[in-house]
């Protein structure tokens, strides 16, 4: 038997069995929250990452993404949602009590901007990698401008167990523990995301509406309207974030990252980090002694690729991304088109988890042919269409076969498969929560007035609130919710030592320098030159 002999309905049944089904406990998850750290005014924090909470370079738990004020979240993998969420809310709780009077912004686009300048990039100390974060950072505002930057969102870390990928190599023939069909499987479900990800943006948009000073004064193309005194929104948006406002960009339009396979995707990666680009040229590298990039290529770095969804492998010390994927396949993939959910303190609840779980088995188990550039085409115009008007009455998509067909009924034929796999992962689980949480999110699609993008719109309008009046309050009272509320996974000892180890680990990096910063970026893109 063939990996390509079962239809998804065949292998949900061969992995339905008794004897099978167990095998799917275990799936693991991991979360990376964003969030901007904001003063009681509501606009964005000039003050410096707090030490209580240790290390922004070396922290296991809490670090910052492109800016000093923009903290980032990160819970370690688990096979348990409910334990995830009470490390993510541990998080959350401990770091409201370093801020003093500072609290989280809430939502996924950015809190009221006077400067761009007010941006600050983030800082993690005086070693060379320490410096190399800051300067890919400078290269970032160089090339884009800060504002891009500071958006917010939330990436779900997903993986399947072993026992699993045991059970499905069995049932095709292809013996087991293979790490090639396991990356071969997971690109799969990277194509397919790309193929059905406008699901996303639709139930859990959050971004309809964005503060008119993201724009600074700049004209665009969409026909925004406005509410309150500056804020900006599109009637039926879902998800600007993921706009040509938000967090894209046009020079990487043209990348062509191959799907096709994991040595494609590592090759054509490689081959954007390593091609030059004429409009970055002009910044320059090193200009009068101090470096405004790390390189004038396409990419800086693999992290530079705006990607909806990546695969994922931990690097060893010192290891490129690519080289780990390279070496030893994909560990894991990473959802970065989640925005960050407003109508709870942590930024994600158990029921987008649960339903994450239900679409990327899904999009791993259903049949997954290449993208052809037609379809690749195709599926960004759907994405677009969804993230500017998704809730627009008779708004209509391409599906597989290129005919227009409604977003209902498209969505709703594809809630019928995931219904096959909802059930599965109950009788696994022993429970009907699956689908109940599939249920509950179908309900978006015939009203999508439940949607969080409406909900929050709605509120918008009938309160007549700017986006900022409504991101200030539920910051204040998620804090006065984190400060009252008790650690339920870790303890103050975990913190603490968390917070002290790293400040010791960030100086032993420091002290442990031996080469200079050139040397060590040299070094590091393999361009030193040595002699004899």
């Amino acid at each position: 038997m063939t990996t390509t002999s079962l239809s998804l309905t065949e292998l949900l049944t061969a992995l339905g069995t008794p004897e099978r089904v167990t095998a799917l406990k275990g799936i693991r998850r991991g979360i990376e929250r964003e969030c901007l750290r904001i003063t009681p005014e509501g606009s964005l924090s000039q003050t410096d990452h707090p030490r209580g909470l240790g290390s922004a370079l070396t922290h296991a738990n809490i670090t910052t993404d492109y800016s000093e004020s923009l903290l980032e979240f990160i819970t370690p993998a688990t096979d348990s949602i409910e334990s995830l969420i009470e490390q993510l809310g541990d998080i959350h709780r401990h770091t409201i009590h370093h801020l003093g009077d500072e609290r989280i912004w809430p939502l996924s686009m950015p809190c009221f901007i006077g400067d761009e300048e007010s941006i600050r990039l983030a800082q993690y100390g005086s070693s060379n990698i320490g410096k190399m974060k800051t300067l890919y950072r400078q290269g970032l505002k160089n090339r884009y401008g800060s504002l891009m930057q500071v958006i917010a969102g939330v990436h779900f870390n997903f993986s399947m167990p072993d026992s699993f990928w045991c059970e499905w190599q069995d049932l095709v023939g292809e013996g087991c523990c293979s790490q090639r069909f396991i990356s071969e499987k997971y690109m799969g479900l990277i194509r397919n995301v790309y193929r059905f990800g406008w699901l996303v943006p639709y139930l859990f948009g959050a971004s309809p509406a964005i503060c008119d000073s993201f724009l600074k004064g700049r004209k665009s193309a969409l026909p925004f309207q406005k509410t309150g005194k500056g804020t900006l929104y599109l009637p039926y948006a879902t998800a600007l974030r993921l706009s040509d406002l938000g967090y894209t960009s046009s020079s990487q339009s043209r990348l062509n990252i191959s799907h096709d396979n994991l040595p494609a995707y590592v090759a054509s990666l490689r081959r954007a980090i390593s091609t030059h680009d004429p409009e970055f040229a002009k910044i320059g590298v090193k200009v009068n002694g101090e470096y405004r990039q790390l390189n004038d290529n396409v990419l800086q770095l693999e992290n530079e690729l705006y990607a909806p969804i990546r695969p994922k492998r931990t690097p060893r010390s010192g290891e490129k991304p690519s080289d780990a994927l390279e070496q030893r396949g994909i560990e894991y993939i990473e959802l970065r088109t989640v925005d960050v959910n407003p109508f709870t303190p942590f930024g994600i609840d158990v029921d987008q988890i649960r339903f994450f779980d239900l679409f990327l088995v899904w999009c791993l188990l259903r049949p997954s042919p290449v993208l052809t550039a037609e379809e690749i085409a195709r599926n960004r115009r759907n994405q677009n269409k969804v993230v500017l008007e998704g809730r627009r009455p008779g708004l209509e998509l391409e599906d597989e076969q290129g005919n227009s067909v409604g977003l209902k009924e498209f969505g709703l034929k594809l809630f019928d498969e995931l219904d096959q796999v909802a059930d599965l992962l109950d009788r696994c689980c022993g429970r009907n929560r699956y689908r109940e949480t599939l249920a509950m999110h179908r309900e978006k699609l015939l009203n999508p007035e439940l949607t969080y993008s409406a909900r929050l719109l709605k509120q918008l309008l009938e309160s007549g609130q700017d986006n900022g009046c409504f991101g200030d309050e539920l910051a204040s009272r998620y804090r006065e919710e984190m400060l009252s509320g008790e650690l339920q996974y870790w303890d103050q000892a975990y913190f603490a030592g968390e917070a002290r180890d790293s400040l010791t680990k960030q100086r032993e990096r420091e002290r442990g320098d031996s080469l200079s910063f050139d040397d060590f970026l040299a070094d590091y893109f393999g361009t030193r030159q040595t002699t004899s």
